[in-house]
């Protein structure tokens, strides 16, 4: 299992040249798009991906709670066993056949009922993408990204910040990491100074750039925050380093 678009660097690897590397060796890869789908374009089928999974409230904008997914290439339906096998996984669900035969195509993966709610929720957020075109989004967040990347170097050299997220825009998702020793209180100040971003440990302040809706204002604002708490040492307070149990 590889992630396409690493958490905490944003670092993005060759999903396509990658698996066709694994495939000649024999391998099967499962890829994990949590970071990737709703923020750079993807071709599962194209790319000849095995299998890949994902979850709907980051850059697709399900929201708390949002269902996650799964994908598998069409040579692998009807193979693999579902470990959580499940009532609408089920090849005829409401026969209520007491011995159970899974479905042949991907429904086989499917569980129990799934939440409504939080079904409901990724529905309305996923129509937002019927006219959308990725080669769009993509093209914003490496802007967004370059901008953020150029501002905060720009504004806060000298402050102990290291950029961790690949410099070249081909190499990176659309998330940008940076590196300082007191990077749980930074972020903390950080998100008091309204920049809601997050922390990894040991040392990266994370910002994902949502193409959709972040601002270029959004990012030179966030950028001149980060330098303005640092330069005035606004995250040097005990509460600030007090660990939380979500950093």
């Amino acid at each position: 299992m590889l992630t396409h678009v690493d958490y905490r660097t944003g670092a993005m690897h060759d999903l396509a040249a990658i698996t066709e590397r694994a495939r000649a060796a024999g391998a099967i890869v499962v890829w994990d798009l949590a970071h990737s789908a709703g923020a750079v374009p993807l071709d599962l089928r194209t790319s000849g991906a095995d299998f890949a999974v994902g979850c709907g409230y980051k850059y697709l904008n399900g929201g708390p709670g949002a269902p996650a997914f799964i994908y598998a290439h069409p040579r692998h339906h009807g193979a693999p066993q579902q470990p959580l096998a499940g009532w609408f996984g089920h090849a005829d669900p409401f026969a209520f056949d007491p011995d159970f035969a899974p479905a042949a195509d991907m429904r086989a993966f499917l569980a129990g009922t799934p939440g409504v709610l939080g079904m409901r929720a990724l529905e309305a957020a996923l129509d937002v993408w019927t006219d959308v075109d990725m080669g769009e989004v993509r093209a914003k967040s490496v802007a967004l990204c370059d901008l953020f990347v150029e501002t905060v170097a720009q504004r806060g050299a000298g402050l102990d910040l290291t950029l961790a997220s690949p410099r070249e825009a081909a190499g990176r998702g659309s998330q940008v990491s940076f590196r300082h020793p007191e990077a749980y209180a930074v972020m903390r100040a950080l998100i008091d100074h309204g920049v809601v971003g997050d922390m990894r440990a040991p040392d990266i302040l994370r910002f994902g750039l949502t193409p959709l809706y972040t601002r270029y204002v959004d990012v030179v604002d966030a950028a001149e925050i980060l330098a303005r708490i640092l330069k005035e040492r606004r995250h040097d307070v005990p509460a600030y380093r007090e660990r939380a149990t979500v950093t």
